[in-house]
């Protein structure tokens, strides 16, 4: 099946996403580095693009940096005076990400903060509410990710959680994995929450089996 989920994939990215030489390059900048193959496909980038114009925002907050991929295809569609905030807690991924977002000309768009999220989430202070959440780190500290992310929402806000089928793992109750328990706390916790009116879509595609949340924050 993965070999036609890939196929499927390759395809609506072929007919549907241009071609572009930038974000080729930071895919291989990546790969050249010994970056983990996390980053979204295409086809999501160019969806998280979207909800980014969608929402009209000018305030994205991403929690995963990586190799600022998925920065760059949000930071691209922000008007001109936007701004993008992105987590890194691993120093080497930082390292590549600052190259990657230097090479896309986006220096003045997006800032990168390097350390721990939930220790960079407690410093950023009195700052303006965000407009979009990206949530795409270390799955065990989701339900920390989600109460700051709320704590730094507005009415109106997109929370977005990717990554959380996990191969459909993520209906084990009993799994010994820290990531499907963080998974699962994190979606009880995003239906338990009356601020927030959500859904999930399990995804198949180049990166498997896998889906993402979406959570807006109620007025």
């Amino acid at each position: 099946m993965q070999q036609q989920w890939s196929a499927v994939d390759n395809f609506m990215i072929s007919c549907l996403i241009p071609q572009d030489d930038v974000l080729q390059q930071v895919l291989e900048n990546n790969k050249r580095a010994g970056l983990p193959e996390h980053d979204v496909a295409a086809n999501q980038g160019q969806l998280l693009a979207l909800f980014v114009r969608m929402t009209q925002a000018r305030r994205v907050l991403e929690i995963g940096t990586l190799g600022a991929y998925s920065s760059i295809w949000m930071a691209r569609a922000l008007p001109a005076d936007g701004q993008l905030i992105t987590l890194e807690a691993d120093p080497t991924h930082a390292d590549v990400a600052r190259q990657n977002i230097h090479l896309a000309g986006l220096d003045t768009r997006i800032t990168l903060i390097e350390g721990p999220a939930l220790t960079s989430l407690e410093k950023l202070g009195d700052v303006l509410p965000f407009d979009l959440i990206f949530i795409d780190a270390d799955k065990p500290n989701n339900p920390g990710y989600l109460e700051w992310a709320l704590h730094y929402s507005r009415p109106g806000t997109l929370i977005i959680g990717d990554n959380v089928v996990r191969d459909g793992e993520v209906i084990n109750g009993q799994s010994d994995d820290a990531r499907v328990q963080g998974v699962r706390r994190f979606i009880e916790m995003i239906g338990d929450n009356p601020r927030l009116t959500a859904t999930a879509l399990q995804t198949v595609g180049v990166k498997g089996w896998d889906g993402f949340t979406l959570a807006m924050v109620n007025g």
